[in-house]
């Protein structure tokens, strides 16, 4: 098991980052559009660019394990943050349940700030300079 510890790690981070990528990426599709959301949900759509580039770049970070414990980090509080601003409505079960996700995924990075990225990752090559 000791031995798949690092493919587990891996895989983790994909499974995470793969939450992340497409939704950047679509935000760029459908930019007017996301910008009117973000503006209904009170947040200024001008930080609409900060959102993509922390999303894309961020699940590209922690794909290839590169800057894995910032990255987290800063998806981290983007999910608390987003969650609250945007499904917090106790009313609607459904709303709530993806603030439970965003939760719960913000809890799988911090894992990753305390852990870092494993042995299969940019950082791990960095450090022990393979």
């Amino acid at each position: 098991m000791e031995k798949l510890n690092p493919l587990f790690v891996l895989v983790g981070r994909i499974l995470i980052a793969v939450l992340f990528l497409p939704a950047g990426i679509s935000k760029i599709g459908n930019y007017s559009g996301m910008q009117q959301y973000m503006e209904s949900g009170g947040v200024p759509g001008i930080v609409l660019p900060l959102v993509i580039l922390l999303e894309i770049g961020g699940g590209l970070a922690l794909i290839v394990g590169w800057q894995t414990r910032i990255a987290a980090f800063l998806l981290a509080g983007f999910c608390v943050v987003s969650g609250i601003l945007f499904h917090f409505q106790p009313e609607d079960q459904i709303q709530m349940i993806l603030l439970m996700k965003n939760i719960a995924v913000a809890g799988g990075l911090l894992v990753l700030v305390g852990a870092g990225a494993g042995a299969i990752s940019l950082d791990h090559r960095k450090k022990t300079g393979d």
